[in-house]
């Protein structure tokens, strides 16, 4: 009897390292696979940041002209309404006098249209 229980001692010892050397395994996968998947997600950050850049360099080449045209019509713009309010400035008394002899200086006058019944 004292053979089978040592028998069945050495089992229960072989199985726990079983049991231990299965459990070991399962931990080194998973951090295998964490560690495979933290390496994937780095190669994927690069590869994006890789087409961001590219994507950026054609889009400036693309609209780089399209941002010089919008700078050039603010200054045009700019240049026209500082004529315009040169324009103002000048012809401001001019076209108020006018305004005010039209205004003040009444002829009366009968309209081409009008008859006289008799």
């Amino acid at each position: 009897m004292a053979s089978q229980s040592q028998g069945i001692q050495q089992l229960l010892q072989a199985e726990k390292r079983a049991a231990d050397k299965v459990a070991e395994a399962r931990k080194r996968k998973n951090r295998r696979l964490k560690q495979a998947k933290e390496e994937a997600q780095a190669e994927i950050e690069q590869y994006r940041l890789q087409r961001e850049k590219e994507y950026k360099t054609k889009e400036e080449a693309a609209l780089g002209s399209h941002g010089n045209s919008a700078v050039e019509v603010d200054k045009e713009t700019v240049d026209k309404i500082k004529r315009i309010q040169v324009n103002y400035q000048q012809n401001r008394e001019a076209v108020l006098g006018t305004l005010l002899n039209l205004v003040c200086e009444i002829k009366p006058e009968i309209h081409a249209n009008y008859r006289v019944s008799g």
